[in-house]
């Protein structure tokens, strides 16, 4: 029989930091968005997670606010107020994706207003987002409710670190909040970069200049020699023949 789970205190300051950081930035406007953590515990092979439960918005909340809960189940370890429908969602990537101990999920509106105007995806304009998310946005048709029903999910989280919820949200994957935080803000200001290019190419009549895949594949490659490096010379140092990041940059390319 599984014991008592404690709660750590420490894990309690770091959620509310990162919940201040959320809300600071404009991504919270109701009870709706939040974040899970995750923390081992030796009765439980996935860890356990710290959410926010339902009702009450990451901006208002408190310690007291906070609810720990199992990851395979919904079931609270600690605390005695349900969590929201998202983190249906949240709980499966961490029980996905072991590598992975933080999820943040916000309605951003930039990202809802750029894909309610018809555009499919975000296009890379900078460095930042492809080094920073580390693998491409994964983007879910706006008909499929992948916190209703999580089946989905397992088909496509190995191979992203940001999903887009088209019309609802956006979901951050990280090793820490930290960087599950920073690959949020790094998607957020490429889709502000997006509307930006776009509406100057139209007075200027010239075409945003947009990265190639080709590229964009090369910076996801040595992402984490870049974020995270371990020497301060040829960190992105590749097999012969590989282009490095700029080189091939030409205007307008299709990201073929």
């Amino acid at each position: 029989m599984p014991g008592p789970v404690h709660f750590d205190s420490a894990i309690g300051a770091e959620f509310l930091r990162y919940a201040r950081l959320v809300a600071a930035r404009g991504y919270i406007h109701n009870t709706l968005g939040n974040m899970a953590v995750r923390a081992p515990h030796p009765d439980h092979a996935h860890g356990v997670a710290y959410t926010k439960h339902a009702g009450v918005s990451l901006e208002e909340m408190g310690v007291e606010n906070i609810v720990v809960t199992e990851i395979p189940t919904s079931r609270l370890l600690y605390g005695s107020r349900v969590t929201s429908i998202g983190h249906n969602l949240n709980r499966e990537i961490l029980r996905l994706r072991p590598d992975i101990n933080a999820v943040i999920h916000v309605h951003d509106d930039a990202s809802i207003a750029f894909f309610g105007a018809g555009y499919r995806e975000v296009r890379v304009l900078s460095l930042d987002m492809p080094f920073i998310l580390g693998k491409a946005p994964y983007y879910v048709a706006a008909h499929v409710d992948v916190e209703a029903d999580v089946g989905p999910v397992k088909d496509f989280i190995q191979d992203t670190n940001l999903v887009v919820l088209v019309g609802h949200g956006l979901t951050s994957l990280g090793r820490t909040l930290s960087e599950a935080y920073h690959r949020l803000n790094s998607f957020t200001a490429e889709v502000r970069r997006n509307i930006e290019a776009e509406k100057l190419s139209a007075i200027t009549g010239q075409a945003p200049a947009y990265r190639s895949r080709a590229e964009i594949e090369t910076m996801h490659r040595h992402a984490d020699a870049i974020i995270n490096p371990t020497r301060a010379e040829n960190v992105m140092q590749d097999m012969p023949g590989t282009t490095a990041p700029g080189a091939a940059n030409s205007r307008h390319n299709d990201n073929e």
